[in-house]
């Protein structure tokens, strides 16, 4: 029987013409009609419970095995970015505007390869293995959508486990896998400010109440707030990316609005910056004799790996590829991703994969979110073998009286 690494090579140009349709025709947000239907005639004939989202274009696969054992998760997300692609590649996106800048495409290949080679496997399988096929990851939080929806239920067990395989487009060789314990990705919120003065003429400020040098002075103080009040071994990130006010140079404006994401890397962080950089701006304006409108919202909590999820995905790399296929990776990022809303409640963790071309400068590739960023077809086979192992393994060592591995099997 072959290895989950050879059978993946097997379907390689299958699952290469799965993400090149779906890179030619990217959708965004909940939304994902035209992909949902690839997934679901990619999963066709496979035995394969399959279900639908109500309010988004989810897609939910469930295997039960032949055997009884625990169940876990696999994660692939679909949805794209609003953004032109400039790359030059043959299957180049035909939507303008639209473009799989993160391998989105390259998640839903891989996802769609671990459900082939598992179900190869089914009647050998002991246990469950829910395959979570997702739109809106890209700030819409379909996971948790997903989860609001029942996802954590279709098992009928708890999860043991979640896994998920993130590409990028640089950084390392091809094929390179790593992963780190603890904080991988930072939780994010979202401050907005919205300062009320009075409107009037640029050569009598006295006689209005100027909010543009108010919200300035918030701006440069929240920017203290983070490097007086926080500490350096549990950070803080605050950048003010919009700042709006007035509709000409002689007109002092009635408000002046700005925007800002907030950065963390433990929950507890967060918690404790968001209320203060209220009260912050809330002073600030009142002693100016103004008011300010404010907001704080959390987006996606950080990204927490478990230690059991981590040894088994440096594991299952090293067994299949080698051990020069695998580096932990040394802190953790501070962009966000909604698969924490998954390690939230299973042991998990997302493997970064390099899909970054082999004919590329790896430490200078265009990066993912950029409108030249290109993915390399040789990573799907890899991330493909490493979801179905890792699954493998986690339910084989959760269920009473088993032991073994399908990556080295003959």
């Amino acid at each position: 029987m072959l290895s989950f690494r050879e059978a993946a090579e097997v379907i390689a140009s299958e699952l290469t013409s799965l993400r090149h349709a779906l890179h030619r025709e990217p959708e965004l947000g909940l939304e994902l009609p035209l992909t949902q239907a690839r997934v679901l005639d990619a999963l066709g004939g496979l035995p394969l419970e399959i279900s639908t989202g109500k309010g988004l274009s989810s897609v939910t696969a469930v295997l039960r095995g032949g055997r009884p054992g625990p169940a876990v998760l696999l994660r692939g997300d679909m949805d794209a970015l609003p953004l032109q692609e400039l790359a030059d590649v043959p299957y180049k996106s035909v939507i303008d505007g639209r473009m799989h800048a993160c391998g989105h495409d390259q998640h839903v290949a891989i996802l769609v390869g671990a459900a082939k080679l598992l179900c190869a496997r089914r009647s050998e399988l002991p246990g469950t293995v829910v395959f979570m096929f997702q739109p809106g990851e890209e700030g819409f939080d379909g996971a948790g959508k997903m989860i609001e929806e029942g996802l954590l239920e279709v098992a009928g067990a708890p999860l043991v486990g979640a896994y998920s395989v993130h590409v990028s487009s640089y950084g390392s060789e091809l094929g390179t896998f790593h992963g780190r314990v603890g904080t991988q990705t930072a939780g994010n919120a979202e401050l907005k400010v919205t300062v009320r003065g009075r409107g009037g003429h640029g050569s009598t400020p006295q006689a209005a109440a100027d909010p543009v040098p108010v919200a300035a002075e918030m701006v440069l103080a929240l920017q203290n707030l983070v490097t007086r009040t926080t500490s350096v071994f549990d950070p803080v990130v605050l950048t003010v990316g919009l700042f709006q006010a007035g509709t000409k140079l002689n007109i002092i404006p009635g408000t002046a609005h700005f925007e800002a994401t907030v950065r963390s890397t433990s929950p507890q962080a967060m918690a404790d910056f968001l209320p203060r950089a209220v009260r912050l701006v809330e002073g600030i304006a009142e002693g100016w004799g103004m008011a300010a409108d404010v907001s704080a919202e959390e987006g996606y909590p950080a990204m927490i790996a478990a230690e059991e999820a981590v040894s088994l995905g440096q594991e299952v790399v090293n067994d299949l590829y080698g051990e020069g296929s695998w580096y932990t990776a040394e802190h953790p990022i501070m962009a966000s991703e909604d698969f924490s809303r998954l390690t939230a409640v299973a042991p998990g963790v997302q493997l970064g994969l390099s899909a970054c071309p082999p004919d590329a400068d790896a430490a200078n590739a265009p990066f993912n979110h950029s409108p030249y960023a290109v993915f390399d077809d040789g990573a799907l086979p890899a991330g493909a073998a490493v979801l179905a192992e890792m699954a493998w393994r986690r339910v084989t060592a959760g269920s009473a009286g088993s032991a073994g591995s399908a990556g080295s099997a003959g």
